[in-house]
């Protein structure tokens, strides 16, 4: 199999002789699976990194109004500290990706988490907002580290049978791991501040990195590789080539430009007239996440029963119905329209993604990397144009925004329909038929 299909990036690695099948077996490392040795300490490893990863990716995201209080910034200033950190992580997945090849995938893991725990640690004591958009993105570029070679690490040292499961475990720690700390940034900064709340933060993603370190296995089953910078760009520039695949990841990107937009400004709308909730209720807000792991969980079944577009028509307009529902002035339709929203970004980005990896016929990994980021550019423009849009118009400001980027992906999926019924009345060429 080829290295791309392990979740590896394109290289170059000398030939070896190849053993007989006989000699393959008896020296082959076992690969993880459950109920053998390792895979449980892979699994709670990978399970903290997940945790401490997206904790700290969007640690400030439940805290703007009071950053933007604290350094007298407008929505807009203070979304870059969301932004900044999203945005180098997009623009750093790929490369990441590429030296895990070469310096291993455990490494690259490890040097990643302890370089953003460590900005971590500095960030609550950031003099300015400057400083503290610079920081976020210093920890944003590190945390690419873990996505890009996560995937592969797994797919590289567990049995094909127990990767689904492994991996879902990962995916769970992300989304734990992003809930939990807006929760806990929001009650902490209600009561001491938001230096403090980002402190703790810092100190769940300690506590996490020491798990990962001392119960991560040692990589059995990696052969590093000499990088081939042309091969990579080849890759690359086919996949960016494809028409399906550029839809994808556009439809990726428009999804999460409204996710982003959303969550970012949600906090600000919330906070004032006629909410006027504390910080603590409105960092628990966020426990609406857990709808998008059911959504994500069934968008298999949506699939097989609507197909792709049709799962994707019915996901933008669940999050469409949502935006509108969020322009009312009660709580409860407010937090129904934040449900739907939900809901259907998740099943849209599992829909979306998943066919990234099923169009891609080769050097899958950079296709995954790719859609990773102009998913996280999408998260990085939908914080700050939604903080905009809010500073001009206020919520609806925000939802005209996302009802443009709702648009945007139904414009793009209509046109893959339509491209996909030309194709199937295309008369086959004369040679193909009689072959």
């Amino acid at each position: 199999m080829p290295p791309a299909s392990t979740g590896a990036s394109t290289l170059t690695v000398a030939a070896s002789p190849q053993p007989s099948p006989a000699a393959t077996v008896a020296t082959a490392p076992e690969r993880l699976e459950p109920g053998r040795p390792g895979y449980r300490r892979m699994s709670f490893a990978l399970f903290a990194a997940g945790v401490a990863t997206f904790a700290l990716l969007y640690s400030t995201q439940a805290l703007l109004p009071a950053i933007s209080a604290s350094f007298g910034a407008t929505a807009g200033q203070a979304s870059w500290t969301v932004s900044a950190a999203t945005g180098a992580l997009a623009l750093c997945v790929l490369p990441m990706s590429a030296l895990s090849e070469r310096f291993g995938r455990r490494q690259m893991m490890t040097a990643s988490l302890t370089v953003a725990v460590l900005v971590g640690l500095l960030v609550p004591f950031a003099p300015s907002l400057g400083w503290l958009i610079a920081l976020r993105a210093v920890q944003g570029a590190a945390l690419a580290g873990l996505p890009a070679s996560a995937m592969a690490y797994l797919a590289e040292e567990v049995r094909p049978k127990a990767l689904v499961a492994a991996i879902g475990l990962f995916v769970a720690g992300n989304s734990i791991g992003g809930m939990s700390g807006r929760i806990l940034t929001g009650w902490i900064a209600q009561a001491w501040g938001w230096r403090a709340a980002l402190g703790a933060v810092g100190l769940l993603a300690v506590a996490c990195a020491v798990v990962f370190h001392f119960m991560i296995p040692r990589a059995r089953n990696f052969t590093p590789g000499t990088l081939n910078p042309k091969a990579l760009a080849k890759t690359v520039g086919g996949h960016l080539s494809d028409p399906l695949l550029r839809r994808l990841y556009a439809i990726g990107a428009l999804f999460m430009t409204v996710f982003g937009a959303v969550y970012t400004v949600i906090g600000y709308r919330l906070v004032e007239a006629p909410f006027n909730l504390p910080q603590g209720i409105v960092g628990s807000i966020f426990l609406v996440y857990l709808v998008g792991t059911v959504s994500s969980a069934a968008a298999g079944k949506l699939v097989a029963r609507l197909g792709r577009r049709g799962a994707l028509y019915l996901a933008v307009s669940t999050t469409a119905a949502g935006l509108l529902l969020s322009l009312a002035d009660q709580l409860a339709a407010v937090l129904l329209g934040l449900v739907l929203i939900t809901a259907g970004f998740f099943a849209g980005h599992a829909v979306a993604s998943s066919s990234v990896s099923r169009t891609a016929t080769k050097g899958r990994a950079q296709a995954s990397a790719l859609y990773q980021s102009a998913y996280y550019l999408g998260s990085s423009a939908g914080g700050t144009l939604g903080a905009v849009a809010f500073h001009a118009g206020g919520w609806a400001g925000t939802v005209s925004l996302g009802l443009l980027a709702v648009l945007g992906v139904v414009s793009i999926t209509l046109y893959g329909t339509r491209a996909a019924r030309a194709e199937r009345l295309r008369p086959m060429p004369v040679a193909s038929v009689q072959n």
